[in-house]
């Protein structure tokens, strides 16, 4: 179907035997997200060939399309369209999806909405069809493009788009050019931080440096814990604390003569904290000596 004189540029309207449509329901937020996916939707229906894809939004539901980019130049061909002529191309589904009724789209056949997806039927199987009126019809967004078709539309649509090429690549050019320039700055004010705060100049060596810190920090906190558990120790009235000391790596508990009941406690606890220990007992004392 054509809408507006041949002799000037036109907007096509594809019957609906020129493309191939679904209404679906999908788990899908954007359009964009849609279309890599309608090759698979349509791959149980379409016959052998090459195809292109679109798709639309209408409200919950999604419109989706498969069409031979082929097959639809040459039935413009053979209609006597010329290509320098067309301005857009449209589907009849995006173009008559709010018509009512049936309309008749010539003497044998007609078109109407069944489920909102339109269908082209012979009409003698309509009760009643209406005239269609293309002066009535206000096209949608929803033209789609022709794989193929640029190159015999207009010459100079081959410059627009080398000149918007051009401008991409210029555009990509001067991106990575500010990104590099950011990383090498990025770099000094690291170099300089390391410097200023003593650090070494690669991660390697300060993440190993972290790395030993955390482990000494580690073993210090169980050192710590250790040594309140051994001044927390509820003695007995003739038991004393003497005297505890740090040595290396760990540290030295000197008690009185301890009761079995205490020495155990204390010994059970050490235990449980994983720390290497050494208990000596002697007549006048009770030594401990706890280290990492």
């Amino acid at each position: 179907m054509v809408h507006g004189e041949i002799e000037e540029k036109v907007n096509v309207i594809l019957s609906p035997t020129l493309y191939w449509v679904k209404k679906v329901t999908l788990p899908i937020k954007y359009i964009g997200d849609v279309k890599k996916i309608l090759p698979s939707i349509f791959e149980d229906i379409l016959p052998v060939g090459n195809y292109s894809y679109n798709a639309y939004k209408k409200g919950e539901e999604f419109f989706v399309f498969a069409y031979d980019d082929r097959l639809i130049l040459e039935t413009l061909a053979q209609r006597g369209i010329s290509t320098s002529n067309i301005a857009n191309v449209y589907l009849a589904q995006s173009e008559f999806a709010n018509f009512e009724g049936a309309f008749m789209v010539n003497g044998a056949q007609s078109m109407y909405l069944k489920d909102d997806v339109l269908i082209l039927v012979p009409s003698a199987f309509v009760n009643k069809s209406e005239p269609l009126d293309m002066q009535s019809v206000v096209l949608s967004p929803h033209a789609i493009s022709l794989a193929q078709f640029g190159h015999i539309v207009e010459t100079k649509s081959f410059y627009k788009i080398a000149a918007i090429f051009a401008l991409l690549i210029f555009l990509l050019a001067a991106e990575w050019f500010v990104t590099v320039q950011k990383i090498d700055d990025v770099e000094e004010l690291k170099a300089a931080l390391f410097t200023k705060e003593g650090a070494k100049s690669t991660m390697f060596e300060n993440n190993a440096i972290l790395k030993q810190q955390r482990s000494i920090h580690q073993k210090q906190t169980k050192l710590r814990e250790c040594i309140s558990l051994v001044l927390s120790t509820q003695l007995a009235k003739n038991e004393i604390l003497k005297e505890i000391k740090m040595k290396d790596g760990g540290f030295m508990a000197e008690f009185s003569v301890l009761s079995p009941t205490t020495s155990a406690m204390i010994e059970n606890e050490l235990k449980k904290s994983g720390l290497n220990y050494k208990s000596v007992k002697e007549s006048e004392f009770w030594r401990l000596e706890v280290w990492l």
